[in-house]
């Protein structure tokens, strides 16, 4: 009998033991937040979804992800009691709580927070246009980097060509001198009176070179045209003068509206600030109502440029590198971090934190970050800068182009076919008058006098 009870005693031990090494499935809380944690069909995926993965490798233990009932990250409601993701913490329908749950003191009184895993503050988002001030340089600004290149480059080219077809056709040619009027100190001048629609004689008087400057003349007022349109634009679209640097630049202007999240931890935070510049804000969005129900509708607002949108700088960071028009304010508060919640005195705290500072020390957290907060703007940027000029201006370097090669082809014919006659007069091949021609313009000889020709005709 004693031997019977002692096998059922081992028995019972040993599966008790084995129950026990099987790792516990935890019950995790989360909300949907990109990228913190999205929908993926009947899965979740995020940043804080990966790193969960990776807590639950160096602690051991298994776990089921669950979306919060209420949709709210956790405060304390009218009725005395925490909603959100903490309240469900406290009363027991979840073991942890993994999202971006700001590390505070009411939180830290009711629930357990582990090591931050991201630091973050509390900083602005609007429109670039809002946070820029004047440039001296505004009046570039129409046109882009690229445009303004291959305008420098257009008019070197149009200056050369004018230079070139002034040398090769006779008619721009004096005789008795061995010179012309289009020198290439003239013919740049030339070309800045064309682009500014000035004028700058003598003019062209031979068919080529009027045909490459009436190509200059067509492609400049073209282009001055699309200039001012765009210079027009951007001024109205400058028209309000409000520059937003910071808090205190928010504070002192009302033209753009301002608001955070409702019920948010960046709302706690400027409603007990002691601040009295903070006070301030926090009695507007109160007296305006201007909260908005979530991090999507206030990035949405920010973008139509009459909202100024308070958050969590590391979530703003997101919008910024998804929306190229954004920026984020420079100046950041409120300096706390995101923790995992998990029921007071819980022993998984500090197993918690502790694989949180290993997962950081190993470089999967900046890995994780590279991953899911990569920026299009910076793509986009590559892409504009690889296009080059606007669609609206490539048909007119185009047209440009080709009237520079007109002009030049033209030019070369008018010298052939005078070379041409002068080889019937003096029975001489037309190449090699052709090739005196071209010495006598382009030699390093060109501007002495003549010795052959019609001086060996005379001597004769």
């Amino acid at each position: 009998m004693l031997l019977s009870f002692l096998v059922l005693s081992f028995a019972f031990l040993l599966e008790k033991r084995m129950c026990h090494a099987e790792d516990p499935v935890l019950r995790i809380t989360t909300i949907l937040q990109k990228p913190y944690t999205m929908s993926k069909g009947a899965e979740f995926e995020g940043f804080c979804m990966d790193l969960l993965s990776e807590v639950a490798k160096h602690v051991g233990f298994r776990y089921k992800v669950h979306l919060v009932k209420d949709g709210f990250y956790g405060r304390v409601d009218e009725s005395g009691h925490w909603n959100g993701m903490i309240g469900e913490v406290i009363r027991g329908e979840a073991d942890l709580a993994m999202a971006p749950l700001t590390l505070t003191a009411a939180r830290e009184k009711v629930v357990g927070m582990t090591q931050p895993f991201m630091q973050t503050g509390i900083s602005i988002l609007l429109r670039r246009d809002h946070s820029e001030n004047q440039g001296f340089f505004n009046f570039l600004s129409p046109f882009n980097t690229q445009t303004w290149v291959s305008l420098l480059v257009a008019y070197l080219g149009t200056t050369a060509c004018i230079f070139l077809v002034a040398r090769l056709s006779p008619c721009e040619w004096d005789p008795q001198t061995k010179k012309n009027n289009f020198s290439i100190t003239h013919s740049f001048w030339y070309t800045v009176g064309g682009l500014t629609l000035q004028g700058a004689g003598p003019h062209p008087k031979s068919l080529p070179g009027r045909v490459v400057s009436g190509c200059w003349w067509l492609f400049t007022l073209f282009l001055l045209a699309h200039y001012f349109t765009n210079l027009s634009a951007y001024d109205s679209t400058q028209s309000t003068p409000v520059t937003v640097k910071g808090f205190e630049d928010l504070a002192n202007q009302d033209k753009i509206e301002y608001g955070c999240l409702e019920g948010s931890s960046t709302l706690a935070f400027f409603k007990n600030s002691d601040n009295m510049m903070h006070r301030r804000i926090y009695e507007h969005m109160e007296r305006r109502k201007s909260f908005v129900a979530s991090m999507d509708e206030g990035v949405s607002r920010a973008r139509e440029g009459t909202y100024a949108f308070i958050g969590e700088s590391v979530s703003l960071d997101l919008a910024v590198a998804r929306h190229c028009e954004l920026v984020r304010a420079h100046e950041v508060i409120g300096m706390r971090g995101y923790s995992i919640a998990a029921p007071l005195g819980s022993p998984l705290i500090k197993n918690l934190s502790v694989a949180i500072l290993q997962v950081s020390e190993m470089g999967h957290l900046a890995r994780l970050r590279s991953r899911w907060w990569p920026s299009s703007c910076l793509d986009q940027d590559q892409t504009v800068s690889a296009q080059g000029p606007p669609h609206g201006l490539k048909g007119l370097f185009l047209l440009l182009s080709v009237g520079l090669g007109v002009g030049l082809l033209l030019g070369l014919l008018e010298l052939a076919t005078h070379s041409q006659a002068r080889a019937v007069e003096q029975k001489r091949s037309c190449c090699s008058v052709l090739m005196e021609q071209l010495t006598l313009r382009f030699g390093p000889n060109t501007n002495k006098p003549q010795e052959t020709g019609d001086n060996d005709k005379d001597k004769a």
